[in-house]
């Protein structure tokens, strides 16, 4: 199933979404390319098989019982047919590693999103390097007679607004979304829908409907998109089926993170984790020194490990 196109892409000068498949074995360095091009041109990049079938079994059986005590959202922008589970990395071993842990979704992360400063303390020049962190985790369900959300851009969180530019331009972002399906996405259950290229308009500029594309999915397979494109959550016009989507958003690692992960989730749970995804969920200083807790790196509250910890302070 590819992306599905309600527009003539050639005539609107739409740029071209990559649809990839990780069963074709592609070497990781070239996948990782291919991706990170597709996302400068087009904002998005669709990959088949993200996840396996068992991983996508377990992810819908760890999150059913969370769906189970689910209830309406309160705010207009979300239709009353929406259920969303949050504090995600604490509720599923299988969507911390598999999702959130994947490598090829890191290493995008770590591209897009890695920051470096050199700045001067008296006549000695220091370099800064701040890693991308988590930026929020939600599993939604929507169900049938769901309305679409309005187009909009996540980046909104970080107070971006950014001019127009002729082509992609490192620096420019402040998130990246990947969005895995844990059933089929279809655009009349209610896929999600991007506009190709909006990552590079004024951000004075508001969305056209009329040039959204539906990112049909099966499951196991994702969606990657720059949080700086127009996108939405479509109408689910079917009478039986649902949408099951997990989602996932990497931010700066200086930025305040949208779903706040300290309160969102368990410390014992979290001590349970890889160390690597405990710090990208933000245990761990942003460089030169953002989130210290005592004049110390918070990764030391979490393991007894010190060889994990920024010697910084």
């Amino acid at each position: 199933m590819s992306l599905k196109m309600t527009v003539n892409r050639r005539a609107h000068n739409l740029p071209e979404v990559s649809d990839l498949d990780i069963n074709d074995r592609i070497p990781h360095e070239k996948l990782l390319q291919q991706v990170v091009e597709s996302l400068k041109i087009s904002g998005g990049c669709v990959l088949r098989n993200f996840v396996s079938q068992e991983t996508v079994k377990e992810l819908n059986r760890d999150f059913a019982p969370y769906f189970d005590r689910a209830k309406p959202l309160k705010s207009d922008f979300w239709a009353k047919e929406t259920r969303r589970v949050t504090g995600c990395m604490g509720k599923s071993e299988a969507y911390a590693l598999n999702v959130v842990g994947d490598d090829l979704w890191q290493d995008v992360g770590r591209y897009f999103l890695t920051s470096t400063l050199h700045w001067w303390v008296g006549d000695k020049q220091e370099h800064s390097t701040s890693k991308p962190q988590l930026n929020n985790t939600s599993v939604f369900k929507i169900r049938p007679n769901a309305m679409a959300q309005a187009l909009h851009r996540d980046d909104c969180v970080c107070h971006v607004h950014h001019p127009a530019v002729p082509s992609h331009e490192l620096g420019r972002d402040y998130g990246i979304g990947l969005f895995v399906a844990g059933t089929r996405s279809t655009a009349r259950n209610g896929a999600t829908r991007f506009i190709p290229g909006s990552h590079l308009w004024d951000y004075a500029d508001p969305p056209r409907e009329d040039l959204a594309v539906h990112a049909e999915l099966e499951p196991g397979d994702a969606f990657m998109m720059l949080s700086g494109c127009y996108h939405a959550g479509s109408a689910n016009t079917t009478v039986d089926e649902e949408r099951q989507l997990y989602t996932t958003f990497t931010g700066r690692g200086w930025c305040r993170q949208e779903e706040n992960q300290y309160l969102a989730n368990e410390v014992e749970t979290v001590k349970r984790l890889p160390v690597g995804l405990q710090k990208f969920m933000g245990w761990e200083i942003s460089l030169p020194f953002m989130g210290w807790v005592g004049l110390d790196d918070p990764i030391s509250l979490l393991t007894a490990d010190e060889s994990a910890a920024c010697a910084y302070f």
